[in-house]
């Protein structure tokens, strides 16, 4: 892994962690393994990025229509979760990254929901990178929820953005789809798509993203150089 901060490194990236379950099959072992070990890829993907200049990372762990999921799934992951929670705060303090959790709580473990709180208290005061990861979480109904509260205010739109605007959404596993997840923030995101399976996932290949994502002509509906007059030579 490279120390040096990433020249083209997005300002905020959010990333679609896909694949675990594919991942484990491929290999005839059960779906939990394939979460297991995509932890430990995000672990890794973290690290990079803080250590790539990332101010924003965004994970979609887990969305609010993966409850429709075997119960024995859903509850390995909300393990996963809380014991991810306790052996990552040492670290996430030592390299200065603040976590939170964006989606609703009100489904989720009470003891989960105490750690995810101790956590993102104990972290509120990093400011090298900002973790977000969603669990339990819909693009959708964070939209709906923001314009009622906009509206009961007596606004049309919300004040203020729902989360910082996404310069870079990378999905790992091969489809081409956002699955509600930040539909407000990635107006105007650039894209990447790849087929590697996200427990698969190298920060080369992270690298490789950024890479690409530096060349892109981004102009927000504008232009960023001077247009040739219509029938110029």
């Amino acid at each position: 892994m490279s120390l040096a901060p990433h020249a083209g490194a997005p300002g905020h990236l959010a990333v679609i962690m896909d694949g675990n379950g594919r991942w484990a099959a491929k290999r005839g072992r059960p779906r939990w393994m394939g979460h297991a070990r995509g932890a430990q890829t995000a672990r890794e993907i973290v690290a990079h990025c803080a250590r790539a200049g990332v101010q924003h990372l965004t994970l979609y762990a887990f969305s609010s229509d993966n409850w429709k999921r075997p119960r024995e799934e859903v509850g390995f992951l909300m393990d996963l979760f809380a014991s991810h929670l306790d052996r990552q705060l040492a670290e996430l303090r030592a390299n200065g990254i603040r976590l939170s959790i964006i989606g609703r709580r009100d489904r989720l473990p009470t003891a989960l929901v105490a750690k995810m709180e101790d956590v993102e208290a104990r972290t509120a005061q990093c400011t090298r990178m900002h973790l977000r990861v969603a669990i339990d979480y819909s693009s959708k109904a964070a939209l709906q929820e923001a314009f009622a509260r906009a509206q009961a205010e007596g606004q049309e739109w919300p004040a203020d953005p729902l989360l910082p605007n996404v310069d870079l959404l990378l999905r790992t596993g091969g489809e081409r789809r956002l699955s509600d997840f930040l539909l407000w923030e990635c107006a105007y995101a650039e894209l990447a798509f790849i087929d590697a399976l996200f427990p698969d996932l190298t920060t080369s290949d992270l690298d490789a993203v950024f890479a690409d994502f530096v060349k892109r002509d981004r102009r927000f509906g504008g232009l960023n150089s001077v247009p040739v007059p219509v029938g110029s030579a």
